[in-house]
């Protein structure tokens, strides 16, 4: 929902949210490791405290309404993050499993050749693909950290505020605040503090 924020200028100014876990014990981890590939016990179990899916609805300050979910259980997907932008004139969509591709509808065009095309986001006038490869070789999800790190390295270089800054980060734990809130009282609106 950061990105979301992020990408609109637009705060969040209420959500309504339902959580549920699913999966109500696992293995109890019998040596080193973790996460999901961890070693696990098959006879102890732990009580799991986390959920396993959150969804919920959110309205931007500006009114216009947003949807959001967050899942370990959703099947075939690795490391997803997909996030549409749709408007009156148009929509855009981003996938994380697809890092260097967009989706570009433009609600203007003729009803007859109207659609969903695919931009390739790998040509040097693409944010950061002039540090790269030649035109039309793809980046891989390890550059985003690299990018990261340069953008840090030219923040502090220039003396100008970093992006995000605190009150972004603050901002978003608001959020997940009145989502917890919200999934605990029958996802009733919830306003956010902003």
């Amino acid at each position: 929902m950061d990105l979301a924020q992020y990408l609109t200028g637009e705060p969040l100014v209420g959500v309504s949210a339902v959580s549920e876990t699913f999966v109500r014990s696992r293995p109890v981890l019998s040596g080193p490791g973790g996460g999901l590939s961890g070693a696990g016990d098959s006879t102890a179990r732990g009580a799991v405290t986390v959920d396993d899916a959150a969804l919920f609805t959110g309205r931007l300050a500006s009114g216009a309404l947003a949807s959001f979910e967050a899942t370990r259980m959703a099947a075939g997907r690795k490391n997803s993050l997909r996030l549409e932008i749709n408007g009156e004139l148009g929509s855009l969509a981003f996938d994380l499993e697809r890092l260097n591709e967009l989706s570009f509808h433009d609600h203007t065009e003729p009803a007859v050749s109207a659609g969903f095309r695919r931009i390739l986001v790998t040509e040097p006038e693409h944010p950061y693909l002039e540090a790269w490869w030649p035109p039309g070789h793809g980046l891989g999800y390890e550059h985003t950290f690299v990018h990261q790190a340069a953008d840090v390295v030219r923040t502090i270089a220039s003396g100008s505020a970093p992006m995000p800054s605190f009150a972004d980060g603050l901002q978003v734990q608001r959020v997940l605040a009145a989502v917890e809130e919200s999934a605990e009282k029958n996802s009733v609106y919830t306003p956010v503090p902003y």
